[in-house]
């Protein structure tokens, strides 16, 4: 959350503070938010003589997020995992309640399959399967210990829980709110003249390759943050849900503007790069007029209002783009150095695009209103980790669980259930980090903070002070200071830990127990249970080790084999966020190696290419019914091509050139031979382009695929 602050000489103090508002001022509304509603809880906890009103005021700090939507999404989700965890437990409890060592192992199996549910899905969803397990042992463990009152603790437990949201949600809202909808206005304006932009420098020639990849990379990092903004953003106001359609619809057709644009801008560099110069002078006329078709009476477009002008622009430019094509390609037929297929191929790639952007247009202008026909959509991001890496999460915490599990019973340590349950939290809550060990450390850090904090307030400052107003003023510094903590970047973890924890340790209940054996004791049980978890993070299968990062790369390579394969419908929305996703991922593993993540950004245009223009290929070959000869070659290629991004090898490229080669060839022949009817022979020159297409994608000198064709060229030239 911290941004940098720093004063530029000859601004006015008008600015600064203004700056300071916009930045490190939004951090401290933040951080007052949390202790006010973690006081306000407490508050009627006591006043309700709840048991444990630490319970209580701990989900404040669990559940708080800057955003009102991001505390009602948590809220939501944690409710739900709540409930789930509360009835498991109670099966779990009658079942093995008698039985400590078969209780132990049941709770430790549950609560890592939710470990592995919580890595598997992301944003607040993934905190649901959190809670799911983590509740199961909050109440299970302390509550197996006395199964008589286990079904009243529980029920007790779930009320505290349920405090917490609500104060968290209702403070959220109320006092100095901050909406998700407002980030994503201002991300829609933002990406939609970003990328304008972007169009209209590419197509000039003002980018280099690697401001073009730094410029895709934050197209991905921008289409993940705002799928997670709309998915919280729909629980602040009724109008963000009205439009929770359309906006899922803008990321998508982003998406494909933005892909089809890449291929598009690839195809004509190749095409400069092969000297085919008269092609590329036939289309750059087309290429000019885009631009000025996105501006309203010679500016940019700012809002959806004047994106509706944009979108009549481009309909009409799209309309009359076939006719001009046909007469281009025409008038240039005679010329000797006319390539015709890399013609076809471009002009092709050219209206799909403008295709693509009338649509991300329209839905743009459609927000304008409250109601929309394009509301209707179906298709959704549905962001998911690798299944093995989830399961990987899931037994790791299973393994450290029933580790400290038997040390308890071994020992018959008074605190064993704390470290054993809270091992549970610390698992599910840093196998979502990108660095869990790393987190798990820093919340250990904090944990001992809170500890020294938490001694100094229950056996120094609470047989001090009466009445609850002197508790909230011995309470507010600790509390500001982890909450502080916790909106530093580089400390995220230890204020988590910290805030918890010092709320699990020294959180006022309506009857104190001055206890400092038991007090110590559970401070070195949470403590020794969150580096058991760092530990565990950095022995058993680490996630920073080379070999997720591998698997993730494969899965990335994997979704050309799906584009393959895989059924049609609904299959190019699920390429599209299913390739950012894995990127996003990949680079969060790789955060601080810039050669890592351009070469994942590498693999993912490679990606895109051959598996955009595959899936537009399979729509061609899927509205013919006519089952022809040549369709056996297309097969072969779709399968040639699958292999090779399956497991690329020198072997399978060639086997995937030739066969895309011979494709060609074959369709070429049909179209020389055949005089099919002219809707027909329109569909084969299209069909015919995304073959070429794949083609050049395949020999791109850029493209990670390239070791390969050198090989093969300089085995050609040996065998010569």
């Amino acid at each position: 959350m911290k941004t940098s602050s720093v004063s530029v000489p000859g601004e006015s103090l008008g600015s600064v503070l203004t700056h300071w508002a916009r930045t490190e001022g939004l951090a401290w509304i933040y951080i007052f938010k949390a202790v006010l509603a973690a006081l306000l809880t407490l508050w009627i906890a006591m006043r309700l003589d709840m048991p444990q009103p630490r319970t209580a005021m701990t989900t404040v700090f669990v559940v708080m997020q800057p955003q009102s939507g991001m505390v009602l999404a948590k809220s939501f989700y944690r409710f739900c995992g709540t409930m789930v965890g509360l009835v498991v437990m109670l099966v779990l409890i009658s079942l093995f309640s008698q039985q400590p060592v078969l209780f132990i192992t049941a709770t430790s199996l549950w609560v890592g399959l939710c470990t592995a549910g919580a890595a598997r899905n992301r944003n607040f969803r993934s905190y649901g399967f959190v809670l799911a397990g983590y509740t199961a042992a909050l109440i299970g463990i302390p509550a197996a210990q006395h199964p008589d009152g286990a079904f009243l603790s529980a029920l007790t437990r779930v009320s505290e829980v349920s405090l917490g949201i609500l104060c968290a949600g209702a403070v959220s809202a109320l006092v100095f709110p901050q909406h998700a909808g407002e980030q994503i206005r201002t991300t829609v304006r933002r990406r939609f003249s970003g990328f304008v932009d972007y169009v209209c420098r590419a197509l000039s020639g003002r980018m280099d390759r690697p401001q073009i990849e730094a410029t895709n990379a934050a197209f991905v990092a921008d289409i993940v943050g705002f799928e997670a903004a709309r998915s919280v953003a729909v629980f602040e106001n009724p109008e963000t849900r009205m439009k929770s359609g359309r906006l899922a619809r803008l990321n998508s057709e982003f998406m494909s503007a933005s892909t089809r644009f890449h291929a598009l801008h690839q195809l004509m560099n190749r095409l400069r790069a092969n000297g085919s110069t008269t092609t590329v002078a036939a289309l750059e006329p087309y290429f000019h007029e885009v631009a000025p078709l996105l501006e309203k009476s010679g500016e940019p477009v700012l809002n959806a209002a004047d994106a509706a002008q944009a979108a009549t622009q481009l309909a009409g430019f799209k309309s009359a783009l076939p006719k001009r094509i046909r007469a281009t390609r025409m008038g240039l037929q005679a010329d000797p150095d006319f390539a015709l297929l890399e013609f076809d191929t471009a002009s092709e790639l050219l209206y799909r695009f403008v295709d693509d952007l009338l649509a991300y247009a329209q839905t743009y202008a459609s927000l304008a209103v409250p109601t929309h026909e394009r509301e209707r959509w179906v298709a959704r991001y549905v962001p998911k980790t690798n299944l093995l890496a989830a399961s990987v999460s899931g037994i790791r915490t299973t393994i450290v669980m029933l580790a400290l599990g038997a040390f308890w019973i071994a020992t018959a340590w008074p605190s064993g259930g704390t470290m054993v349950l809270n091992a549970a939290a610390v698992c599910a809550l840093a196998s979502s980090s990108p660095r869990p060990t790393l987190m798990a450390f820093q919340m250990a850090s904090g944990t001992l903070l809170a500890m020294i904090a938490g001694m100094i307030v229950v056996f120094g400052l609470y047989p001090r002070i009466d009445g609850f107003l002197l508790l909230s003023a011995a309470l507010v510094p600790f509390l500001l200071f982890g909450t502080y903590l916790s909106t530093r970047r580089n400390l995220v973890g230890v204020g988590i830990g910290y805030c918890i924890f010092f709320c699990f340790l020294a959180g006022p209940d309506n009857l104190t127990h001055y206890d400092p054996t038991g007090f110590i004791n559970d401070a070195i049980a949470l403590v020794l249970s969150m580096l058991v978890a760092s530990i565990a993070f950095a022995v058993l299968l680490p996630t920073d080790a080379p070999w997720l990062r591998r698997l993730l790369m494969s899965d990335l390579r994997r979704e050309v084999v799906q584009a393959c394969r895989a059924r049609l419908p609904k299959l190019a929305m699920r390429f599209e966020s299913r390739t950012r996703d894995l990127l996003s991922q990949i680079n969060a593993l790789a955060a601080n190696r810039a050669d890592l993540q351009r070469e994942a950004l590498q693999w993912l245009f490679a990606v895109l290419e051959a598996g955009h223009a595959v899936i537009d290929l399979r729509h061609e070959l899927a509205a013919m019914t006519a089952r022809a000869p040549w369709r056996v070659s297309i097969a072969a290629t779709l399968d040639a091509v699958a292999r090779l991004f399956d497991k690329p090898d020198a072997a399978r490229f060639d086997t995937a050139l030739a066969s895309t080669s011979d494709a060609i060839a074959t369709l070429q022949a049909v179209l020389d031979a055949e005089r099919p009817p002219r809707a027909e022979r329109h569909r084969l020159q299209r069909i015919l382009s995304h073959l070429h297409f794949i083609r050049t994608a395949l020999l791109d000198p850029q493209s990670p695929l390239e070791p390969f064709s050198a090989a093969r060229q300089q085995g050609a030239r040996h065998a010569a």
